[in-house]
């Protein structure tokens, strides 16, 4: 099926092609400029930091709908191994392991060479440049080599009063702009937007397959509408993550994006990193296992924005795939 002509009216307004050169691979990361670090450090008030992974672990957040997005798996290598040929107990021992995932097994950033459409990715270049061989030759995750910026809350959930977004339900700028009034807080450009709707509690209760399937049961999916698009355009945000199993509204609200994820697909055009990070925090903390979600927290007073602090580097290669189209996020727990 053709993309709808409302899409394409929709990635012509927001399209960033060109902005930052034709070499380009960063897209709007282009917009976390040195004076938007500094002023995130006037953000900072008792140096807390929230921990924004959920933990890696076999019976983690994928229950098989993706083939080959596997939660990991550990396997060690060397238990209290003696290095000494002579087998002296007294000398030096070690132990090590080694883990095999999919980079979507948990928390993860989205490269701009996630997604394509009509044979290209971010800044025209060609969809060819993904191989097998290789991996993606352009626009792929390792080009983020840092990642700080502000990060600003906008818990939609806890504004409309509920723990838990109904879904399908297709956030709007309306929705937003509500969620920065009841927070308190104003986007600015080089901001990172986290979008909260709730959806972690499901995990924290029924594990994978209930976070998976959603509040139905159907696995239809609360996120953003196409009407957010032009609001984060417009707002020069950064990057977009949000708590959810993709970033936008499944099943899609344009009817000619049914059954595919618009909001990607823009983001192919917008060149913005949008995946989904979760989770994202709530009232406080958030975060599998060492954290809470607690939208009654939240609706007792608004947040100031704190400073988000990026995921981890696990490498910036995939060792049996070429440069890694996602990047994960290592658990806080395991620190």
């Amino acid at each position: 099926m053709p993309l709808t002509e409302r899409f394409l009216e929709l990635q012509g307004r927001v399209r960033n092609w060109g902005r930052w050169g034709d070499e380009d691979e960063l897209g709007t990361l282009n917009l976390i400029t040195p004076e938007v670090v500094l002023a995130a450090r006037d953000c900072i008030r008792t140096g807390r930091t929230i921990p924004l992974a959920v933990p890696l672990e076999q019976d983690g957040i994928q229950v098989g709908f993706i083939p080959g997005r596997d939660n990991p798996t550990k396997t060690m290598l060397m238990v209290d191994q003696g290095m000494d040929p002579d087998g002296d107990p007294d000398l030096f021992h070690t132990s090590d392991d080694a883990v095999h995932l999919g980079l979507q097994a948990g928390t993860h950033w989205d490269g701009l060479c996630h997604v394509s459409y009509s044979g290209r990715v971010y800044n025209g270049y060609d969809a060819s440049t993904i191989t097998e061989e290789a991996g993606a030759t352009r626009c792929g995750i390792e080009r983020v080599t840092s990642l700080c910026s502000r990060g600003v809350l906008l818990d939609v959930a806890a504004a409309k009063g509920v723990d838990l977004l109904d879904c399908p339900y297709a956030i709007t700028a309306e929705d937003l702009d509500e969620a920065a009034e009841f927070g308190g807080v104003e986007v600015r450009a080089g901001d990172i937007v986290l979008v909260r709707s709730g959806r972690m509690r499901l995990y924290h209760e029924g594990g994978g397959m209930a976070y998976c399937l959603g509040p139905g049961q159907d696995g239809s999916n609360a996120g953003l509408s196409l009407s957010t698009v032009p609001w984060l355009h417009e707002r020069d945000v950064a990057a977009v993550a949000n708590d959810t199993l993709v970033l936008e509204v499944y099943p899609s609200e344009d009817v000619g994006l049914a059954g595919r994820p618009g909001g990607d697909q823009v983001a192919a055009h917008r060149g913005r990193h949008a995946p989904p990070l979760h989770p994202v925090p709530g009232a406080g903390t958030r975060g599998r296992r060492t954290g809470r979600d607690a939208p009654g927290d939240a609706r007792r007073r608004p947040r100031r924005p704190v400073a988000a602090r990026p995921p981890r580097r696990h490498g910036a290669r995939t060792r049996l795939g070429g440069p890694g189209l996602d990047r994960p996020r290592r658990s806080d727990s395991r620190r």
